[in-house]
C-alpha cells in the first residue's frame, strides 16, 4: 500500500508517518513535506520519482499527472481499471493525506499584496482531495491531523480502514474544499469592491464552540465566526470567568454590544431579552453612566446583560456584584473589580479590548426562514440628516438627548419607542403590535419604575413614523417636550400639528430603524 503526503499544517504528520511506514505503508511526498519527513529519518519518494517528471514553475505543477490521479481514482473493483493501471505502469495509492496551503493566514496579514493571495490559492492539494473522496472506498483521505488518530487505530486493529471511516473521511474533504473555495470567492469578491448579492451565494464560518442547547432545551446549538480578524466581536472576546456562554446569552449579548457601538462617551448598556432595558450615558464617568442605566430600571435588569464601553472598577464592580447578572462585557476589568466578579462562580465575564469596533460597512445581516435565508446588508447608519417640522425648536439640551434616545431605539424591537431624559433612559416599550401601546408602555413602567412624573421634560424617540397623533396626544398628557421619528406617513401632519397646538419640538429623520 501507497500514502501520498503533502501538508502545509505538518501538526503530527512525522509521528503519522512513522507510524504508516511501520505498517509497511510506503511514503510518497511533495516539496516541504518530503523534506521534512526525510530530515526526520523516515524512508520518503518523492513526488517527481514517482511521476518521472520533475516539479516546476515554482512548485506550482507537483501532483497533476496521470499516475497519481490514476493511482487514486482506479476503482479497485473494476478489471478494466486495474489492467490499464497494468498496461501503463501505474501503482495505486491508497492514501491521500493532504491539507491545502494557507490561503486563510495569507490574506488576514497585514499589507498583504493580491500576487501574494493568489499564490496562495491551492491547486494540485484540492485537486488530490476531491480525486481521493470521490473513490472513498478504495482510498482513505485525510485533510485533518484530528483525524490521524482515528485511521492509525483501525488500521492496526484490522489491517484497514472501516468504510464508514472513509465515508466520514470523504464528507469532511469536501466541508474543506467547499470553505476554502468560498474564502476564495469572497476575498475575490472584497477586492473588487463588488456589493452587489450574488446569484449563488455561499458562505464559510467557523466554529467556536458547541452549546449545551440552543434557545431552549430540546434544540442543538453551536457558536460560528466569520473568517477575518471579527475586531470587536463577540465571537473573539476572552472569557475570564463563569459558565459556558448559552445560545440565548450570545444573542442578547450581540444586541447590547451592537448598540453600545453607538456611542463614544462613557456608556453602559443593560439588556434583556434582546432588547435594552436601561442605557446611561456620562460625559466623563462610567459610574455615573452604570448608575443611571441601572436605576432606569432596576426591575428587568435582573438576571439580564451588562456591556460597559470602559474599564469595569471596584467601585462598578461592587454594585454589579449585588445584582444577578449572566453576562458582564467590557475592554479591561480592573484587576481589584476581576477579583470580586469571579467570587460569583456562574457569572460570565468577557474581556473586549476593541469593544467599540463596528462591522465594516456592507457587512451581511442575514435570518433563516423555512426553506432558505433573507439577507441584507447591516443597519450600519445612524442618520444622516434631521429636518425640524414644528414651529418650535428643540433646545440644546433636548437635541443631546434626542440623539441619544434615537440611537437607544434603533436597538429596540419594533414597534419601538424609547424615551429619555439626561443621556438616560426612563422609559423603553419594545415589540408592541401598535405604537400607541409601545408609547403608552414607555410611560406606565417609567412611572412605576422610577418615579411618578419621571416623563416631565423627556424627550421620545420612534422607530418608524406615527400612524396617527395619538402617539403625540399620549406623550403630550406624559409631559414629553421633543419627539425624534423617522416622518413618512400619509398623515404627518396630523402628528406636526398636535405637536404645535401643544407646544412639543419634533424632528424627522427621514430614515427608519425596523428591529424585528
Amino acid at each position: 500500500m501507497k500514502a501520498l503526503i503533502s501538508v502545509s499544517d505538518k501538526t503530527g504528520i512525522v509521528d503519522f508517518a512513522k507510524e504508516l511506514q511501520s505498517l509497511g505503508i510506503e511514503i510518497i511526498s511533495t516539496g516541504g513535506t518530503y523534506k521534512k519527513l526525510k530530515d526526520e529519518g523516515l524512508k520518503v519518494t518523492e513526488i517527481s520519482e514517482l511521476t518521472g517528471f520533475p516539479e516546476c514553475l515554482d512548485g506550482r505543477v507537483k501532483t497533476l499527472h496521470p499516475k497519481v490521479h490514476a493511482g487514486i481514482l482506479a476503482m479497485r473493483s473494476k478489471e478494466t481499471h486495474m489492467k490499464q493501471l497494468q498496461d501503463l505502469g501505474i501503482d495505486t495509492i491508497d492514501f491521500v493525506v493532504v491539507n491545502l496551503y494557507p490561503f486563510k493566514a495569507t490574506i488576514l496579514k497585514d499589507n498583504v499584496t493580491r500576487e501574494e493571495c493568489v499564490e496562495n490559492i491551492d491547486i494540485g492539494g484540492p485537486t488530490m482531495l476531491r480525486s481521493a473522496a470521490k473513490n472513498y472506498q478504495d482510498v482513505s483521505v485525510i485533510t485533518d491531523p484530528a483525524d490521524y488518530s482515528r485511521v492509525l487505530d483501525e488500521l492496526k486493529s484490522n489491517g484497514q480502514v472501516s468504510l464508514d471511516t472513509k465515508f466520514y473521511l470523504m464528507n469532511k474533504v469536501f466541508e474543506h474544499t467547499a470553505n476554502y473555495d468560498a474564502m476564495i470567492c469572497n476575498y475575490l469578491k472584497k477586492e473588487r469592491n463588488d456589493t452587489s448579492f450574488p446569484n449563488e451565494l455561499t458562505l464559510t464560518y467557523e466554529k467556536v464552540q458547541e452549546m449545551r442547547y440552543g434557545e431552549n432545551p430540546h434544540q442543538l446549538g453551536a457558536l460560528y465566526k466569520e473568517i477575518g480578524k471579527c475586531t470587536g466581536s463577540l465571537t473573539v472576546a476572552k472569557q475570564l470567568n463563569g459558565k459556558e456562554l448559552s445560545f440565548n446569552n450570545i444573542n442578547d449579548t450581540n444586541g447590547a454590544l451592537e448598540l453600545l457601538k453607538e456611542f463614544d462617551e462613557p456608556t453602559v448598556v443593560a439588556c434583556k431579552h434582546g432588547n435594552p432595558c436601561g442605557v446611561g450615558s456620562d460625559k466623563e464617568n462610567i459610574y455615573t453612566a452604570w448608575k443611571k442605566a441601572f436605576s432606569a430600571d432596576k426591575t428587568s435588569i435582573f438576571g439580564g446583560i451588562v456591556t460597559v464601553n470602559r474599564e469595569v472598577t471596584m467601585e462598578l464592580a461592587t454594585e454589579m456584584k449585588e445584582i444577578f447578572l449572566e453576562v458582564i462585557v467590557a475592554p479591561s476589568f480592573a484587576p481589584d473589580a476581576l477579583e470580586l466578579l469571579k467570587s460569583k462562580k456562574n457569572l460570565r465575564l468577557l474581556e473586549l479590548p476593541n469593544i467599540s469596533v463596528k462591522q465594516p460597512e456592507g457587512s451581511y445581516d442575514i435570518k433563516k426562514i423555512n426553506g432558505g435565508i433573507i439577507v441584507q446588508t447591516i443597519d450600519s447608519k445612524l442618520l444622516e440628516d434631521y429636518t425640524i417640522v414644528t414651529d418650535r425648536k428643540p433646545t440644546d439640551k433636548e437635541l443631546e438627548d434626542l440623539m441619544f434616545a434615537w440611537k437607544v431605539v434603533k436597538y429596540v424591537k419594533s414597534n419601538g419607542i424609547a424615551i429619555a431624559k439626561d443621556k438616560q433612559t426612563i422609559g423603553i416599550g419594545p415589540g408592541q403590535v401598535n405604537r400607541i401601546w409601545a408609547a403608552k408602555q414607555c410611560f406606565e413602567h417609567a412611572e412605576e419604575l422610577i418615579a411618578p412624573g419621571v416623563t416631565k421634560g423627556a424627550v421620545l424617540a420612534s422607530d418608524a413614523f406615527f400612524p396617527f397623533d395619538d402617539c403625540v396626544e399620549a406623550a403630550h398628557n406624559a409631559g414629553i417636550t421633543a419627539i425624534i421619528q423617522p416622518g413618512g406617513s400619509v398623515r404627518d401632519q396630523d402628528s406636526i400639528d398636535k405637536c404645535n397646538e401643544y407646544g412639543i419640538s419634533m424632528i424627522f429623520t427621514g430614515m427608519r430603524h425596523f428591529r424585528h
